[in-house]
């Protein structure tokens, strides 16, 4: 597997080091602030880009998808703070009753089940496209009977927690929906076009509610579509991924958070053997 040389790592270091708010002030005129309306280095991220040297194989990746569902609803559900076991989420997809635990924590593991069923159908059938019309039925599954509205863009004032960051009036989301549409679909690289998409979706919060589910989730109909497996944060990092979404909502500077979802995804394609052998 290709790494990143010592340079590279240096400079990934020294954002550490001196402090995201010190390196845009040293290195402001690298950043470029896009469409999607957050920076990031494009000189940085390139070299994660040509590291990593995956196989594409849509079948398998597909196939992979489907093995891998329990675990996918599951660590999503538990980022959201659902107290359902692994056990007792496999036990409701398999269409049996659990007890002793709330309606609304069975209903989310079954949203997000039906979600990514649904994301599966529209990959297979080559029907998976990045519009409004996509991104509303999957958030309709995702957030039913839990956001405000589902199914549909919010046409109201939402807020982050944890974050003094306010997200677009509501006035302004089909323009900067279709602006960051036609931005990402200019990226040729399938895991970065993948990646900035979850990040433009968590940010701009296009719904009341599930926007980092339904995100993450159109993240992954790119990867699928282009044969790759799906994007899944387990619910172990839970505290570091959190941490990152919270620097990227502060500063809208996403390099930092494309270092970490690279490093993390290249770790997941290595486990599943789709990087290519040296």
């Amino acid at each position: 597997m290709n790494i990143p040389t010592s340079q590279e790592q240096k400079t990934t270091d020294k954002l550490s080091t001196i402090g995201l708010n010190e390196y845009r002030m040293r290195t402001e005129h690298l950043l470029q602030q896009t469409p999607l309306n957050f920076s990031f280095d494009k000189n940085i991220i390139s070299h994660y880009k040509k590291a990593l040297n995956y196989i594409a194989d849509k079948k398998r990746a597909l196939f992979l998808a489907e093995k891998m569902r329990v675990d996918y609803v599951f660590h999503t559900v538990a980022l959201e703070g659902n107290p359902m076991t692994l056990p007792e989420v496999k036990t409701l997809i398999d269409g049996i009753t659990v007890g002793g635990r709330k309606v609304s924590d069975a209903e989310q593991v079954l949203n997000i089940n039906e979600s990514l069923s649904y994301l599966l159908q529209q990959v297979r059938s080559n029907h998976f496209q990045l519009d409004k019309q996509t991104a509303c039925a999957i958030q309709n599954l995702v957030a039913r009977n839990e956001a405000l509205t589902w199914g549909k863009f919010r046409d109201s004032y939402v807020s982050i927690g944890g974050t003094d960051y306010t997200p677009p009036q509501h006035e302004l989301l089909d323009s900067l929906f279709e602006q960051g549409r036609t931005e990402l679909l200019k990226e040729e690289d399938i895991v970065l076009r993948a990646f900035l998409t979850f990040l433009w979706g968590s940010l701009h919060q296009f719904f009341y509610d599930g926007n980092k589910r339904t995100s993450r989730l159109l993240a992954s109909g790119i990867l699928l579509t282009h044969g790759l497996p799906p994007f899944m944060i387990h619910s172990k990092d839970q505290l570091i991924y959190n941490q990152t979404m919270k620097e990227f909502y502060d500063h809208q500077e996403a390099t930092q958070a494309l270092i970490w979802l690279y490093s993390y995804y290249t770790e997941q394609l290595q486990k599943f053997g789709f990087i290519k052998s040296e």
